[in-house]
């Protein structure tokens, strides 16, 4: 789920709990595929040497949850009533995060469909330069509209709006870290065609089309050379069956995570060095000192989890010589995801 647009803004964990969770530490664009064999990672490198391989979440890009959001899911308890995981597309991470969990609400994003020959891309808010009071205008505009559909509406941040009411206590949408800046092919006639509440959302978005259009901000952007507001995507929704006693969140580096919506490997490069060198070097200096640590690497389709466990002095010096006698080479782990 940044902005707050996509990513659960969770409160970050204590920082001894050495929770580690990296979203886009790797992903299917050939031009990604291409770069992983030059990337040198080695405090990760070290790092995993000194870990044990706990759990795997495997697979595919269609899934509407991303391995990340699905492993946040799990590290905070949230859970349905039967303890089950909650289904793919339903992470209610808008009532999760609110005072009244147990209410069905959402989150709206506005956003650009940039409609080409082939194919209409999606751009959400942050991507376009949306302000907060464009986006506050354009939210308030809205508003009403939602209302004559039990659908409480009101302005969080320039790039998500929060919507409450019962039409939303069962909806089926694809997170918006699987649809920025993608190509909505898929997603259209697929996803959003799950969404039980399908009719009056759908409604609610020609709507808001129209209203966008003839909005005095759409002129204005379009005159600054900026794309307008022309929709909006709704992602997060659902309710919780009780209030869940979360758990603390894992730490989330998010550089991985802005230059792969952007499709920027280069940028992605470097924003995995900087990592090596500062939260993955910072984690594997304190395990080397005994500290527990839970590491996260989460892709477009699959979640390897690795863990810290005691292990005999021999064991520990037998694994690390292994290790560097026959290393993995990193790229390989990060095809996986």
């Amino acid at each position: 789920m940044a902005d707050n647009a996509a990513m659960p803004a969770f409160p970050p964990a204590p920082e001894l709990a050495c929770q580690l969770l990296i979203p886009f530490a790797g992903a299917s664009a050939p031009a990604c595929r291409a770069a992983l064999p030059g990337l040198r990672l080695p405090h990760l490198q070290a790092l995993l040497a000194e870990l044990l391989l706990l759990a795997t979440d495997c697979g595919d890009e269609q899934r509407l949850s991303p391995p990340h959001e699905r492993a946040l899911a799990q590290a905070l308890g949230l859970r349905r009533a039967d303890g089950s995981a909650c289904a793919d597309g339903q992470i209610p991470w808008a009532a999760a995060l609110s005072h009244s969990p147990t209410q069905p609400q959402a989150w709206f994003t506005p956003c650009h469909y940039a409609v080409g020959s082939e194919q209409v891309r999606l751009l959400p808010g942050d991507q376009i330069g949306l302000s907060d009071a464009e986006s506050r205008a354009l939210c308030d505009a809205l508003a009403p509209y939602c209302a004559e559909d039990g659908i409480e509406l009101r302005f969080d941040s320039a790039t998500r709006w929060h919507a409450s009411g019962a039409a939303l206590r069962a909806v089926v949408c694809a997170s918006l870290d699987r649809v920025s800046g993608c190509s909505l092919q898929g997603w259209m006639t697929e996803s959003p065609a799950n969404l039980s509440g399908r009719p009056l959302l759908q409604r609610l978005q020609s709507e808001a089309q129209l209203l966008f259009y003839s909005h005095p901000l759409h002129d204005a952007r379009s005159a600054r050379g900026l794309l307008p507001v022309n929709g909006f995507w709704i992602s997060g929704a659902g309710a919780l069956d009780q209030a869940p006693a979360l758990q603390p969140a894992p730490t989330q580096p998010a550089a991985l995570r802005w230059a792969a919506l952007r499709a920027d490997w280069a940028a992605w490069q470097q924003a995995w060095v900087q990592l090596d060198a500062t939260e993955i070097a910072a984690a594997h200096a304190a395990v080397r000192r005994g500290v527990p640590l839970q590491l996260s690497l989460c892709g477009e389709r699959n979640t390897y989890t690795w863990a810290s466990a005691p292990r005999a002095v021999f064991a520990r010096m037998g694994r690390r010589l292994r290790q560097r006698l026959a290393p993995t080479p990193i790229h390989k782990t990060l095809e996986l995801l």
